[in-house]
């Protein structure tokens, strides 16, 4: 298994720890917005916003004069996030009080939109419901039921801007109304679709409430670092889990959708034979559901299935819905359960095997793992993929299942990364050579950079280039560009970006677009490998600081770096420009893993792939056929076909004279 990235937190504890009224450091920062009447809390697993949620809804209740507050979740087993809470022991006014009979995500209460129509009528404060109950509930009660009401949607990325989304629709008609009181929370304010969650003039009205990833684990104090990493395998999952899987570790295993091309037989099997590689079978607890396994090393592990879906599986979600101590689990086995929302702080490793649905499935998956717990050093996301080879029947899908797995990869370093502030430097404008690139409060001066002339252009690069990084991650056009070592990096930042901003932001002008674009450029950059923040310098390196930077000696000599190494060149904080930072490809470090991890089979038919899919092969007919006796008799003397990343530029010409015949012919035969 490779790491794609690996991120160091310094555990200072400050996101674990509370003020006078009980709050952690992000539910504090919602707090402060609590009068507000629509409210965006982007923060993300384990910060705390089921507990946020509390303190607003009673505060409103209480103290605004609100009648009651609805809070929906997109699954049951998430429900237990907000049972009942003693909050007046930690400073609070009230208890956070929700009795079992208003708490509709619990088993046993076949008529849920009956139970939610005689809340309404009642004179209690709180209900729990999913979104499908409160979708239908609504359709009863009509949109002026909920006037002067809370209603609290968790995982907020469920809604969309697309006329079909029930749920989205709903949020649209209550803010038309302007009667409710609405507080969305979710850790990815994105969707895996490309659609957007709100339409631009609701999500005008929304006070944002961000809390980032990094401010979340730098704050903890047990975790230290954060594993993202990838283990290809050929022939069936099944046969290469071992490799991945270790017992010892906290682990929730995702099993490929029963329709997905990594699936490997029927679900059943699948967890029978995940089962056998763990060890041997000796039981299930007939009080909590859990299989007991006896390991190779002679443990009992204690295993949660949760891909059987017949009435034992209510007992097993009683079980996990339950769990106090690291002992209780050993390994959850899922499908499409125990993702967004799920709450086992001792798990240590989330292993997914294929591809899923959308990066923001995977994002919460990997937040399966980013609960802070005793004796947790470090978390691991593996995701077990297929490497796609030319003897795949559906090898474009396979290979674009890859590129989405480094999407993905690429997306979390942006995500749990520090949440720089970008400023212009003025020409002229040089410092004395004491200090380092990023300033102790997260700035960067770069000089050239266009400073935002208007405030849309400043909220967008103050709260929305996340999500922006999202939107470019996920644009089939990026990923392709970005791992084209042939490609020049200022198409991605000078081509794509600019694309991809206009059709987010449509009412913003040329020059505002690129004020956008040079932010985001370094955003990508900063929160990625692509840039070395702390070099170590060469001998050769040494010498030329001593001669042409005489200056910056005493800053190094107290532990001062004033240097980055951006593309493999060493650059002097004087010295960071713009124009350096465009020729900066965010994708280069994945490239040269993916390339030293891969076979050398599975290598070209990326390389074939993105170039079929590449403008850049110029090339007549004519051409293509010249090439075909000295590409054949190439194969003859070296046993296989010319490469794309060979180093003698004869040699690459006939690899992409081979792309462009076999593009033809297929064409041909369709």
């Amino acid at each position: 298994m490779t790491n794609f990235a690996t991120i160091q937190y310094k555990q200072t504890g400050q996101s674990q720890n509370t003020d006078a009224l009980g709050m952690r450091e992000m539910q504090a920062r919602a707090y402060a917005k609590r009068f507000s009447q629509y409210l965006l809390i982007k923060a993300p697993p384990a910060s705390g916003k089921s507990r946020a949620l509390m303190f607003l809804a009673l505060d409103k209740i209480y103290n605004q004069g609100l009648k009651k507050a609805i809070i929906t979740v997109p699954e049951r087993s998430i429900g237990a996030s907000f049972a009942s809470a003693p909050l007046s022991q930690k400073g609070f006014f009230r208890d956070w009080e929700l009795p079992d009979h208003w708490d509709l995500t619990k088993s046993g209460n076949p008529k849920k939109i009956d139970s939610f129509c005689r809340f309404m009528a009642s004179d209690d404060p709180i209900l729990l419901c999913t979104h499908s109950t409160l979708r239908f509930a609504f359709e009863k009660l009509g949109v002026e039921a909920f006037d002067n009401i809370l209603i609290a949607i968790d995982e907020f990325h469920h809604v969309s801007s697309n006329e079909d989304s029930r749920l989205g629709d709903i949020v649209h008609r209550l803010i038309d109304r302007d009667k409710t009181h609405l507080v969305a929370m979710t850790g990815s304010y994105f969707r895996g679709d490309t659609l957007s969650v709100l339409k631009p003039e609701d999500e005008n009205k929304f006070i944002p409430v961000t809390y980032t990833y990094y401010e979340q684990l730098n704050g903890y104090n047990y975790l230290k670092t954060l594993g993202i990493g990838y283990h290809f395998y050929n022939g069936s999952y099944l046969d290469s889990i071992k490799a991945v899987l270790n017992p010892d570790l906290k682990t929730i295993i995702h099993i490929p959708h029963t329709n997905s091309t990594a699936a490997d037989g029927d679900k059943y099997n699948a967890v029978s034979r995940i089962i056998d590689s763990l060890g041997i079978y000796l039981e299930t607890d007939k009080e909590t559901g859990l299989y007991h396994v006896k390991s190779s090393s002679g443990r009992i592990l204690k295993i949660a299935d949760l891909v059987e879906d017949g009435a034992e599986r209510e007992k097993v979600i009683a079980t996990l819905r339950a769990i106090k101590n690291r002992e209780d689990v050993d390994i959850i086995i899922a499908m499409g359960m125990a993702k967004e929302g799920f709450d086992w702080i001792w798990c240590e490793h989330a292993l997914t095997i294929g591809y899923r649905g959308s990066l923001t499935e995977i994002i919460q998956i990997i937040g399966r793992t980013t609960r802070d717990a005793p004796g947790k050093t470090h978390a691991q996301f593996t995701n077990l993929i297929a490497e796609p080879l030319e003897s795949h029947t559906k090898v474009q899908e396979a290979v674009n299942n890859m590129l989405k797995a480094i999407a993905c990869s690429l997306l979390m370093e942006q995500v749990l990364a520090p949440n720089y502030k970008f400023h212009s430097r003025k020409e002229g404008d040089h410092i004395d050579g004491s200090s380092r690139v990023i300033s102790d409060d997260g700035t960067v001066r770069i000089k050239g950079l266009v400073e935002p002339t208007s405030d849309q252009v400043k909220r967008i690069c103050d709260s929305d280039l996340g999500d922006l990084v999202a939107t470019v991650l996920q644009d089939e056009r990026v990923i392709k560009t970005g791992l084209n070592e042939n490609m020049p990096a200022e198409i991605f930042s000078q081509n794509l970006l600019p694309d991809i901003i206009r059709k987010q932001y449509p009412q913003l002008d040329n020059d505002q677009v690129d004020e956008v674009r040079q932010h985001l450029a370094a955003k990508l950059a900063f929160s990625s490998p692509a840039i070395e923040l702390d070099p170590q310098f060469t001998d050769q390196e040494q010498q030329k600081i001593q001669r042409d930077h005489p200056e910056a000696q005493a800053a190094l000599a107290a532990g001062i770096n004033p240097f980055i190494r951006m593309a493999d060149k060493l650059v002097h904080v004087n010295d960071l420009h713009i124009n350096l930072i465009d020729r900066i490809n965010p994708f280069q470090s994945s490239y040269k893993i993916m390339s030293k991890t891969l076979t050398s089979e599975g290598l070209k038919v990326i390389h074939e792939v993105l170039h079929q899919n590449n403008s850049t092969i110029s090339m007549t007919e004519d051409e293509a056929c010249a090439w075909w006796p000295k590409i054949r008799a190439f194969f003859e003397e070296k046993q296989r076909e010319p490469l794309l990343t060979s180093d003698h530029p004869v040699e690459q010409r006939m690899a992409e004279a081979l792309i462009w015949i076999k593009k033809k012919r297929a064409e041909t035969h369709a």
